[in-house]
């Protein structure tokens, strides 16, 4: 079980870099909070993962109007990712199989009329 835990450990910190990594990975990509709500999690985990990897926000919320860098290891190959945000209410929202060496920059919105939350991808 320890050598699991190990693996699981080295593979999240080989997967994630804070913001400002030297050698970045093509799937960097900035997410950006129009949703009007605080986000309080965002999970990424590559597309044929299970479960969701560790919460790569790293601090307590993403207000909205503000942006967070996420940077992948240089040696990161894979592109399909799915991500998962909670707002601070605990409502969430997912997006399945994201190409991330095609996508710099998730705009999240979310509309009042619907409860849908939106991303724009560029």
């Amino acid at each position: 079980m320890k050598a699991i835990l190990t693996k699981v450990a080295v593979a999240a910190a080989s997967l994630f870099i804070l913001h400002g990594a030297a050698q970045a990975g093509q799937q960097d990509f900035t997410i950006v909070n129009k949703t009007g709500y605080p986000l309080k999690h965002i999970y990424v985990s590559e597309s044929d993962n299970e479960k969701w990897d560790e919460d790569v926000l790293g601090r307590d919320m993403l207000d909205n109007g503000e942006s967070f860098e996420l940077s992948f290891a240089k040696a990161e190959k894979t592109c399909k990712w799915d991500m998962k945000v909670i707002y601070d209410d605990g409502e969430s929202a997912v997006w399945q199989d994201l190409n991330l060496c095609q996508i710099s920059k998730l705009t999240l919105r979310w509309n009042k009329n619907t409860g849908v939350t939106s991303a724009n991808i560029e």
